[in-house]
Formats: structure tokens, sequence, C-alpha cells
């Protein structure tokens, strides 16, 4: 078993990335992921990936989204942000709702309406009332 769990934490020494973090301090964040050998030295046979990250005020609480940006620089990538930042919060959104109806499906109340222990599991209706803000 100990075995098992090693391999399972290896880290694949051909498909490093440096990591470099730029954020407006307001929105989001955009990290540049660019491509090394294992020596550190820039892979330039592999392109560098741009990520987006935010988050939206839940009744819930944050809830972090993360998204990849196709572009070809930084420049691209923050002109491209809120784009893809919608993208993800749209379906983020739609995961949960998905996510709320499969429990409100399978939830069964004796004495009560199928689904009503299904609001509290999940946020107590996270999504009902405009309870999404958008940070």
């Amino acid at each position: 078993m100990a075995a098992d769990a090693a391999s399972e934490f290896q880290i694949n020494s051909e498909q490093l990335y440096q990591e470099e973090v730029f954020t407006d301090r307001r929105v989001g964040s955009i990290l540049r992921l660019t491509p090394v050998r294992s020596d550190g030295a820039r892979d330039t046979g592999r392109a560098v990936v741009f990520l987006g990250q935010t988050q939206v005020l839940t009744q819930a609480g944050a809830l972090p989204i993360n998204f990849e940006i196709n572009a070809d620089s930084l420049e691209q990538a923050a002109e491209q942000f809120d784009r893809g930042a919608e993208k993800a919060v749209d379906e983020t959104l739609e995961q949960i709702k998905q996510l709320q109806r499969e429990a409100a499906s399978s939830i069964v109340v004796p004495g009560g309406s199928p689904g009503a222990a299904s609001q509290g599991a999940l946020g107590g209706g996270i999504l009902s009332g405009g309870g999404i803000k958008r940070r």
C-alpha cells in the first residue's frame, strides 16, 4: 500500500512548468505556466499556458473559479479574462444546479415533501434569490 501511495504523488519531470502569478488584487489572478525541463531551463517544445482564477461569493461562502485562457501573451490573457471567467462561472453554477436536482430527486423525507432535506445539504438554496455575488 505504501508503494502505491508513493507512486500516486510522483512528479512527472517531463511535464514541469514554472508558475508566475499576476493579479490586480481585485477581480482575480492570471497564472502563466511556462514549460521547463527538469533542469529548470525553458522547454521551447511546449506552449505557455495561461490560467485564470477568481471567486464568486455565495450564501455558503466564497466559491473558487479556475479556468484556462487561450492566449499567446499575458496581454491577451488579461483581455480575455472576463469572457473566460463568465463562462467558467456559468458552467460552475450549472453544475451546482445539476447537483441540487440530483440531491432533490434522491432524498425522500417521511411526512415531508420530496427533496425538502436537500436544500440544507447544498447550502440552503445557494442559487435561489440572487445569492451569487461576483467578486
